[in-house]
């Protein structure tokens, strides 16, 4: 492991903040700003995860669950809502989701935790999620500009760090939503661990924990209590249950994942009923939001 060594002596060894720790710093500075409050809910998921377990290369659950969210948010608009203090107190309601994941990568020789954007995720197939995932976990990290941009403003000074955080944040519901996402995901679960209570700048953040062999697992999401209720973020929990039951199981029972890379790039078959419309809806918003 590589260390900025600045000034060893016999107590010890002051070591400067990498850029990578001053995002992590900056985010829980404005983190720590937001009123959060976490609702769990215990999932029964034995028949997605039986589902899941025939595949020769499955999709990961971070990819499952980011979809299952983001469909969720379809029905609810309050999980793609922001708050925004600035120049007056209002609600900002995105278009779409934007799903911003945590990844972990190594930067000039320490662990770093970035986070990647993917727009629309409710209008994509799973492997097209998977495959970003994937991109985003070996690409270097010089080809994915979000990732530059993220490194690049760390290495200011924290005065010019914190006011680009705060416009971006608390004045444009549009750019919070390009910059930071409208929704976050992490989680410990393949690492048999779990986290309570992350803390994020987003409205939204999705979590969970290891997932049993009958397909058990708490999930849980932490919300900004400006911009709903407790009660609104139970029922979606419910709905993302619904969701990986029905949809997300039966899109991994047709597709096949050991031909992600041949499909890449390809169109993928048009679903029919309300899985289209969704679809149709949302790549019209992804467009007139990325404009």
């Amino acid at each position: 492991m590589v260390w900025s060594q600045t000034k060893p002596n016999e107590e010890g060894i002051t070591r400067r903040l990498t850029a990578p720790r001053r995002l992590i710093v900056d985010l829980l500075h404005f983190a720590k700003r937001v009123p959060s409050i976490p609702v769990e809910r215990t999932m029964h998921l034995g028949p997605l995860f039986v589902e899941r377990q025939g595949l020769a290369n499955r999709p990961g659950w971070n990819t499952v669950f980011l979809k299952a969210f983001a469909l969720a948010a379809v029905e609810f608009p309050e999980l793609r809502t922001s708050y925004l203090p600035c120049p007056y107190n209002r609600l900002f309601e995105h278009p779409c989701s934007v799903a911003s994941l945590a990844i972990e990568r190594m930067v000039e020789g320490d662990p770093a935790i970035l986070f990647m954007k993917i727009w629309c995720p409710e209008g994509m197939a799973l492997w097209q999620i998977e495959e970003k995932v994937l991109e985003a976990k070996t690409r270097p990290i010089e080809a994915f500009s979000h990732f530059r941009l993220a490194l690049g403003i760390s290495r200011f000074p924290q005065v010019i760090r914190r006011l680009v955080w705060w416009l971006t944040l608390e004045w444009s519901g549009k750019w919070r939503a390009r910059k930071f996402g409208t929704f976050g995901l992490s989680s410990f679960g393949a690492l048999g661990a779990e986290s309570l209570h992350p803390i994020s700048p987003l409205t939204a953040t999705l979590t969970f924990g290891p997932i049993s062999p009958e397909g058990t697992v708490r999930v849980r999401i932490v919300f900004d209590h400006r911009v709903c209720d407790g009660a609104q973020i139970a029922r979606a929990l419910a709905r993302i249950e619904e969701h990986l039951l029905t949809t997300i199981r039966k899109e991994i029972a047709e597709l096949d994942f050991g031909g992600m890379t041949q499909l890449a790039g390809k169109d993928v078959p048009p679903n029919t009923g309300k899985s289209t419309q969704v679809g149709f809806y949302h790549e019209q918003a992804r467009r007139k939001f990325m404009a």
